[in-house]
């Protein structure tokens, strides 16, 4: 699990009736640069979609995310 798991990715602001707006948080980067991985990850000609092979990609795709996080460092 990341040190940042829920700096926002896609926040934004819905505007409702009488003038109200309602905020949305979007998905957490760690989620968005997770889905980001596996596009890569399946999107790769020889990936074998079988199997415990689905879970460990998953896992994978959120420890290439991690990894990004870190390297970000603090910055927001």
């Amino acid at each position: 699990m990341s040190a940042q798991p829920f700096i926002s990715a896609f926040p934004h602001k819905q505007k409702v009736s009488h003038g109200r707006t309602i905020a949305h948080p979007g998905m957490t980067l760690r989620d968005y640069f997770a889905g980001q991985a596996l596009t890569g990850i399946v999107g790769n000609v020889g990936f074998p979609v079988i199997g415990g092979v689905v879970e460990r990609v998953a896992c994978d795709a959120y420890t290439l995310a991690d990894a990004m996080l870190k390297a970000r460092g603090d910055q927001s």
